[in-house]
């Protein structure tokens, strides 16, 4: 069937994990920790950011979890912080880190064909909507009619279907009309729970080619290959008569 829509994880996906998130991760657990250096260790090690080579675990809670979760994880692990003030100022370093965004392409230049194609496009993200915003208005995206959902939009959170519903309530679109695209199994799982039409894994965040083939439909190196793909597949909007 042709594809109408897509749906994009951010992070790893749009933009490159490790260049960009690093760093951000070590600044919350600092913060978290409040100058303990073994406990900031360890939060980054509850993360799943190896504190020494900083590689980060595909499906973990700094790979795939929302602000909530991390701070519930952190506070669990020794962090003294109240829930609430500690997902508030995560956020905040999350936002503020936005600045220093990698995009993996010319993802500006890739939506603005997409949608010269008729695709509809979104954006899903465990980030906070503002953090996303902030995180599209560096790569440039803010110039472009997407359907932008965070963790904290009212939609839940992945692996749930509820970002990409919404999406199509908005789009006017049915699940099977939309492909989803995403650099972890938690945007995989999304993609099958919402019943999309394609799940296509990417390999410029956490997750391995290995984790990625067990559950989605494609594996590609990165977004750059996507139009390559759907020309592959045939699922442009014009073709097959549509």
């Amino acid at each position: 069937m042709p594809i109408r829509g897509i749906v994009f994880d951010k992070d790893g996906t749009l933009i490159d994990y490790a260049r960009t998130w690093v760093p951000i991760n070590i600044r919350a657990a600092r913060y978290a920790a409040a100058g303990d250096l073994d406990l900031e260790v360890r939060l980054l090690a509850v993360g799943g950011q190896d504190p020494q080579s900083h590689g980060v675990r595909g499906g973990s809670l700094l790979a795939a979890g929302h602000t909530g979760e991390i701070a519930e994880a952190w506070i669990a692990a020794g962090a003294r912080h109240d829930h609430a003030g500690l997902v508030a100022a995560l956020d905040e370093i999350f936002t503020q880190g936005a600045a220093g965004a990698v995009a993996v392409t010319d993802v500006a230049t890739l939506f603005e064909r997409l949608a010269a194609r008729g695709l509809r496009l979104a954006v899903a993200t465990s980030d906070s909507a503002s953090g996303a915003m902030a995180t599209l208005r560096e790569i440039g995206l803010d110039r472009q009619p997407l359907f932008l959902a965070g963790y904290d939009s009212g939609h839940g959170g992945k692996p749930e279907a509820g970002m990409v519903l919404a999406f199509c309530r908005e789009a006017g679109l049915a699940p099977g009309d939309v492909a989803v695209v995403g650099d972890n199994l938690h945007d995989i799982r999304m993609g099958r729970a919402a019943g999309c039409a394609l799940c296509v894994g990417v390999l410029t965040g956490t997750a391995t080619r290995e984790e990625l083939e067990a559950e989605a439909d494609h594996v590609i190196t990165g977004i750059d290959q996507l139009e390559a793909l759907f020309d592959r597949l045939g699922v442009w909007p014009h073709q097959r008569g549509t």
